[in-house]
């Protein structure tokens, strides 16, 4: 099989990843619940992933929270930031792990940016929208659906400057692209631990730069005796008992991440996204790509999204159509009523895979798919 899935998850997971999970379930107990051997092991198993998170991303360990995904953590963030009617400036690319909750909380959301490859219009129209004033700020970091890098940075420091408290969605750069929790000023970065960084799916981090609502409330194993949350990190954000098993595998995750080095995967999965790209352009596909562009990159077939990629998935090559939880995104590059075909490279993408990709699409062409 062909594996263009990675902006769904990473697969296949690489050894030491499976190794870590099988070693967790024979060696950890409940971190935190007790002082002897396997708890002791389990412990130490999370704040390993802990220390290695904070290396990667440039912040204290106890400012890394384990969540479920990063739908989770976005949701934690949002629910500490929005209250009801609360003004929240978003960018056109969200993915509904945004919108939901913003809709949820019953906030006032206002699009920013919606022009596709172009950061100087999305920070034109974010620094138009931030002089209204609004109550928190969320944007993506790459487009899940078409592999748009926004000017993070850009935005980070916009943000600051209107100190306006900010969330960043990176479950499609982290593992691929720099993060700095420190150096962005983020209040919140979410992020999930089965796409680039290589873990177990039911794994996500929350980086928090203050101190996060919980959106679960429960035991922590500290502070026992009181029925209020512990009101310091990460054990306000992490109530009952942790994914051991799934945290011990993204712990060995983020040390191939920062052995490879993000700049070196980076460079892999966008250089065959592009050659892609170009490939199936001259097949006469219509494919949406241009500068600032990540390891993802969408196109329309010539018949319906969802036939085409059941006729690859047929042929051995595992990719996604429809709309990719992002309507936004969809709606935003004119493509709400027909979706796009998604590919999205991973740490094991090679250019004979790619090539041998572009083989079958010629002959989906002739075909007219």
């Amino acid at each position: 099989m062909i594996y263009l899935d990675n902006g769904a998850t990473s697969f296949p997971k690489p050894e030491p990843v499976r190794r870590a999970v099988q070693e967790a379930l024979l060696t950890c107990a409940n971190p935190g619940r007790g002082g002897y051997e396997a708890a002791m092991q389990a412990a130490e198993t999370v704040f390993l992933c802990r220390e290695r998170a904070a290396s990667l991303f440039d912040c204290r360990a106890e400012q890394v929270v384990f969540t479920l995904n990063a739908t989770h953590a976005l949701n934690m963030a949002i629910h500490t930031l929005v209250k009801p009617g609360d003004r929240v400036v978003i960018s056109g690319f969200e993915h509904n792990a945004v919108t939901r909750p913003l809709h949820g909380v019953g906030a006032d959301i206002l699009i920013a940016g919606r022009r596709l490859f172009d950061r100087e219009d999305t920070l034109f129209q974010w620094e138009k929208a931030l002089r209204t004033r609004p109550k928190a700020a969320i944007f993506t970091h790459v487009s899940n659906v078409f592999g748009y890098i926004l000017p993070t940075e850009e935005l980070s420091a916009l943000c600051r400057r209107y100190q306006i408290p900010f969330i960043i969605d990176a479950a499609q750069s982290a593992g691929m692209l720099p993060l700095s929790l420190r150096k962005l000023g983020a209040d919140f970065i979410a992020m999930p631990g089965h796409k680039g960084l290589l873990g177990p799916q039911g794994t996500g981090i929350l980086l928090c730069g203050q101190v996060p609502e919980p959106i679960l409330r429960g035991g922590t194993g500290s502070e026992s005796k009181y029925q209020e949350m512990p009101d310091y990190l990460p054990d306000r954000g992490e109530a009952g008992t942790v994914n051991v098993p799934g945290i011990a595998g993204l712990s060995a995750g983020l040390a191939l991440v920062a052995e490879t080095g993000v700049e070196r995967i980076f460079r892999r999965e966008a250089g065959e996204a592009a050659f892609c790209a170009r490939g199936l352009r001259n097949l006469g596909y219509r494919v949406f790509a241009g500068p600032f562009q990540s390891g993802t990159v969408s196109f329309l077939p010539k018949s319906d999204c969802e036939e085409a990629a059941s006729r690859l998935a047929e042929l051995g090559i595992a990719c996604r159509a429809g709309l990719h939880c992002a309507p936004l995104a969809h709606e935003s590059a004119g493509t709400l009523a027909t979706g796009t075909v998604r590919l999205s490279f991973g740490h094991t993408c090679s250019r004979q895979e790619s090539r041998e990709f572009l083989r079958r699409m010629g002959e989906f062409s002739q075909r007219k798919l």
